[in-house]
């Protein structure tokens, strides 16, 4: 298989020749693990590790390899592999680590993002947002799926359909059933050759039953939601690519619980951008759209023009990503936490 089966095109392959790396081969981060990853190219897979000088010149977790990169290699064998370099990404979906200042990487080099939420227990607006804010800033086109649709009536999922447009407008939804397949085939449509895809949603929504749909056999381990607390287990652990047999890749990622806002200011303006366009008419152009007189968002959620809940969801989003770029400015580029950051990644690669 040639790399563009991979989904390798004119715009690595331009800063692959920029960076000069004609002495090292070209692969792709298909699966991450603690303390390497996995790798492929059109010969085959390997395990392999980042060099420590990679390591030293590390100043975040985005300096590292994550599923989905185009990366530069040296073959030790038939088996391993060093990752020599990382070649420049076109997308990128990244959150807020829980807990942390820190920025997590979830995938790169997407093409398109699937966006899952089950109907019966997870079905959030608010939640919607929070990801289509971070797949917006990384340049990437998202997919909303309701899953499990055989749980509920037909009128409910109607009304949640009804919600999605309100608030969204147009967005491509696909509404889903594993166990009865009504949707799996609409979903199937929009995976196209040569092209990479993920998922991206909580514990327990469905994403690996959805992925092994698409590889038409259950090669992704999953289990069942408890009914006593009707919560999600982390089926998947891991990071992984899977090759379908239409020549697409997709994605699984471990469920999120939650979807922590970065610097990603842009894709919070694109995804509110008729709260941006009310804006323009406010009376300063500074105003906050928290209590300013002539506040033009006011006034509209005032009217009624304007969702309250969507007005508080884009006001918290905001105050997430300017303070998570206060505190990110804050820091000293080689303070104390980052000595602690390297150190445990150390120890996670070599132990």
């Amino acid at each position: 298989m040639a790399m563009k089966n991979f989904d390798y095109n004119d715009f690595f392959e331009s800063n692959r020749k920029r960076l000069k790396l004609d002495d090292f081969l070209i692969a792709r981060v298909i699966a991450e693990y603690k303390g390497g990853y996995k790798v492929k190219d059109a010969n085959g897979e390997y395990t392999a590790k980042i060099t420590g000088k990679q390591i030293f010149n590390a100043s975040t977790r985005e300096d590292y390899p994550a599923v989905g990169d185009w990366v530069a290699i040296t073959k030790l064998n038939d088996e391993q592999a060093i990752i020599n370099k990382i070649l420049p990404r076109k997308t990128i979906i990244k959150r807020k680590s829980i807990n942390r200042d820190e920025v997590q990487v979830i995938a790169t080099n997407i093409d398109v993002a699937f966006i899952v939420e089950s109907v019966n227990r997870d079905f959030n607006l608010n939640r919607f947002e929070r990801y289509l804010s971070i797949t917006n800033d990384g340049g990437i086109t998202s997919i909303i799926i309701l899953n499990k649709i055989d749980l509920i009536s037909e009128n409910e999922l109607n009304q949640m359909l009804t919600q999605i447009k309100n608030r969204f407008g147009n967005i491509n939804v696909i509404p889903i059933s594993t166990l009865t397949n009504d949707g799996v085939d609409k979903l199937k449509e929009c995976v196209l050759k040569e092209k990479t895809y993920c998922f991206l949603g909580s514990s327990g929504v469905g994403k690996s039953s959805l992925i092994n749909k698409l590889l038409e056999e259950d090669i992704i381990k999953t289990e069942t939601i408890g009914s006593r607390t009707d919560r999600g287990k982390h089926a998947t652990t891991n990071r992984e690519m899977y090759f379908l047999k239409n020549g697409a890749m997709v994605i699984d990622n471990p469920g999120m619980r939650e979807v922590g806002i970065t610097d990603v200011k842009s894709g919070i303006n694109q995804q509110f951008d008729d709260i941006i366009t009310m804006a323009e008419k406010c009376k300063y152009a500074d105003c906050t759209h928290i209590h300013e007189p002539d506040c033009a968002v006011l006034s509209a959620v005032d009217s009624g023009e304007l969702d309250k809940e969507k007005y508080q969801n884009y006001i918290n989003l905001r105050k997430e990503a300017e303070f998570y770029k206060m505190t990110k400015f804050a820091k000293k580029e080689k303070d104390r936490k980052f000595g602690k950051f390297l150190k445990t990644v150390k120890k996670d690669i070599y132990d």
